[in-house]
C-alpha cells in the first residue's frame, strides 16, 4: 500500500527554486511531485537541446530535494503509469495517497495557470495557489503602473523599477552617471583580430533524457551530443556561469552587446536567461552579483557596461512578462498586418544562401541559442519583412531556444519583432536592410547576394524587402513619426527604380523556399 500524505505539491520544471519558502524545511505529511510529460515535449517542436535540459534540471533538482529530507516523486517520461499531463497525474497521486490538500506554484506560462485553475475547480479537496518569489513584479503590477495611460513605454516602467528597488541611483533619486540610459553606447561592432573571451561551457550527461525522448517518438529539432551538453542544469552551474560572466565578461557585454560575428556565438553574453527562466538562479542574484562584481572592477568596467545589462533584466524582462499577463489571451491571436505566409523551409535546416540567415539559424539549430540582435534583426527581420504569419514565427522561436518560455517569447516574438501587436512593445516596426547587419556585423562578407544593391538577381532580399514591406503597409505606418523619414526616402526615390524594387520584392516572396 501506497505510503499516506496530507499536502501535494506540484512543481513544474521552470519552478526549480530551491530559495521558495516551501523548501525552508522538510515537512514528512507533504509530497513534491516533479513530472515530465507529452504535453510539454509535444506542443512545438523543441530543440532536442532544450528538452534534455529541461528534464535533466528537472530531475537534478528532484534529487536536490530529496537529499535535503523532502518527500518526492519524479515522473518520467517512459514510466507506464504516466498518464502524459498534469491533470490526469495528478489526480491519480491524490488518490493513491490520499492527498487532502493540493498545492501548485503560479505558472507563468497562461495555458497552465487555466489548466490548473480547471483541475482545482473539480477537486473536492482544500488546494492554494503560491507565489513563485523569483521575480521583482507581481504578475499584475505592470498593468497597474500603466493604468490610465495610452502607451506603455518600458523606459518610464525601467526608471520606475530602478527607483523602488534603489538599483544603480546616486543619492535615492538620480541616475548613477547621470543618465537612466547608456544604450547610444552600445552599438558598437566587433573591431577585426578582435577576440573575445573563451565560453565557459558545461559537460553535461544527459543521455538517459536523450534515449527516452527518443524512445517516446519525440518530434524535435536541432542537434545534441547527449554526453556532453554544454548548459548548466542545476544552481551550482548557474552560480558559476553568473560568475564568469562577471569577470569575464561584463567588462565589454554593453559595448558589443548588438553585434554580430559569424565566426562567434555567444560574445560577450550572460547566457543566463535558460536559468532564469528555470529558476535555478534569480533576476535579484543576477542583478545584485553583476552590481557588486561592478563596484568592486569601476576602474575597469564602465557604466554603459553594468547598466545596460541591469536594463536587460530589472527592465526588458520583467516588463514583458508585465505585457504578457496584462495582454494574455489575446496577445496570441494579434496579427497587425495580417500576415499569413508559411515560414521557409530553410529556418528548420539553415540551408540558405543568404549569411546571415544561415549562420543564426545553424547556430540556433548547434547551440539552442542566439543572443537578441540575431533574433529581432536577422531572423525576426526576414520573417516580417516577408509577411509570415505570426504564428508561425511564435512555433519556430518557441521550440528551437533553450530559453524560450511562452511567456517571454511570444512578447518579443509577436509583440516587439514581428510588431503583430501593432505597437503594444514596440512604438514602431524593427525593421532593416542589408545596410544594418553590415554595420552590426561581418555577415555580408563573401555572401553570394550584394548588400549595395536593391534590384537584380544577386541583390540582397533584404533591401528590396524592406521598401516592399513599408510600401504595402503605408496605410498602417504611414503616419508614424517615427517612420516619417523613411517614406520621405521612397517617395523621393526614381518612380523606375522604385517599380524595380517592388519587382524584385514579388519574386523573392514567390521563391522564398529557394532563397
Amino acid at each position: 500500500m501506497a505510503k499516506k500524505y496530507k499536502i501535494l505539491r506540484l512543481v513544474l520544471g521552470d519552478q526549480l527554486n530551491i530559495k521558495h519558502s516551501w523548501f525552508k524545511k522538510a515537512a514528512p505529511d507533504t509530497l513534491h511531485v516533479l513530472m515530465e510529460v507529452k504535453t510539454e515535449t509535444n506542443y512545438v517542436w523543441h530543440h532536442i537541446q532544450k528538452a534534455c535540459a529541461f528534464f535533466a534540471a528537472m530531475e537534478n533538482f528532484a534529487q536536490l530535494l530529496n537529499s535535503k529530507g523532502f518527500e518526492t516523486l519524479y515522473l518520467k517520461l517512459d514510466d507506464p503509469k504516466n498518464k502524459q499531463n498534469f491533470s490526469d497525474n495528478l489526480s491519480h497521486f491524490i488518490q493513491m495517497f490520499g492527498i487532502t490538500e493540493f498545492h501548485y506554484q503560479l505558472p507563468d506560462e497562461y495555458r497552465l495557470d487555466q489548466e490548473l485553475n480547471k483541475f482545482c475547480g473539480g477537486l473536492h479537496i482544500a488546494n492554494h495557489a503560491f507565489d513563485t518569489e523569483h521575480f521583482y513584479t507581481g504578475r499584475s503590477e505592470l498593468a497597474d503602473f500603466f493604468s490610465g495611460k495610452k502607451k506603455l513605454l518600458m523606459e518610464s516602467f525601467y526608471r520606475a523599477m530602478r527607483l523602488k528597488h534603489h538599483i544603480l541611483l546616486d543619492d535615492g533619486h538620480d541616475p548613477l552617471g547621470g543618465k537612466w540610459n547608456f544604450d547610444e553606447e552600445n552599438r558598437k561592432k566587433l573591431p577585426k583580430n578582435h577576440k573575445p573571451t573563451p565560453t565557459l561551457l558545461f559537460d553535461n550527461d544527459v543521455s538517459r533524457q536523450y534515449d527516452s525522448i527518443k524512445d517516446a517518438e519525440i518530434k524535435t529539432i536541432g542537434h545534441i551530443d547527449p554526453k556532453h551538453l554544454l548548459w548548466p542544469i542545476n544552481r551550482e552551474q548557474s552560480l558559476k556561469l553568473l560568475r564568469y560572466f562577471c569577470e569575464n565578461c561584463l567588462h565589454l557585454f554593453g559595448t558589443f552587446q548588438d553585434t554580430m560575428h559569424a565566426e562567434e556565438w555567444s560574445l560577450y553574453h550572460s547566457r543566463l536567461s535558460f536559468s532564469l527562466n528555470t529558476k535555478l538562479i534569480s533576476p535579484v542574484e543576477v542583478v545584485s552579483s553583476a552590481i557588486e562584481y561592478w563596484k568592486e572592477n569601476k576602474k575597469s568596467i564602465t557604466m554603459n557596461q553594468i547598466e545596460g545589462f541591469i536594463r536587460q533584466i530589472l527592465g526588458w524582462r520583467e516588463y514583458m512578462r508585465g505585457i504578457y499577463w496584462m495582454k494574455m489571451p489575446a496577445f496570441e491571436k494579434m496579427n497587425f498586418f495580417d500576415h499569413n505566409r508559411k515560414l521557409p523551409k530553410w529556418y528548420w535546416t539553415g540551408k540558405t544562401d543568404m549569411n546571415c540567415l544561415s549562420h543564426s539559424i545553424n547556430q540556433s539549430l548547434e547551440y539552442a541559442y542566439a543572443h537578441h540582435i540575431q533574433r529581432l534583426m536577422i531572423t525576426g527581420n526576414f520573417a516580417l519583412l516577408a509577411g509570415i504569419h505570426p504564428d508561425e514565427v511564435d512555433f519556430w522561436y518557441l521550440g528551437i531556444y533553450i530559453d524560450a518560455i511562452q511567456w517571454v517569447e511570444i512578447t518579443n516574438t509577436r509583440g516587439m519583432s514581428q510588431y503583430a501587436d501593432g505597437g503594444i512593445t514596440g512604438s514602431k516596426p524593427y525593421t532593416a536592410t542589408a545596410n544594418y547587419i553590415h554595420k552590426m556585423s561581418n555577415y555580408c562578407d563573401n555572401c553570394k547576394y550584394d548588400r549595395n544593391e536593391k534590384v537584380g538577381e544577386n541583390s540582397c532580399p533584404f533591401n528590396s524587402l524592406y521598401w516592399d514591406f513599408h510600401d504595402r503597409n503605408r496605410s498602417k505606418l504611414g503616419k508614424n513619426h517615427r517612420l516619417a523619414m523613411v517614406y520621405r526616402i521612397w517617395d523621393k526615390m526614381d518612380a523606375n527604380l522604385r517599380s524595380e524594387v517592388l519587382k524584385r520584392a514579388d519574386f523573392v516572396l514567390k521563391n522564398l523556399d529557394h532563397l
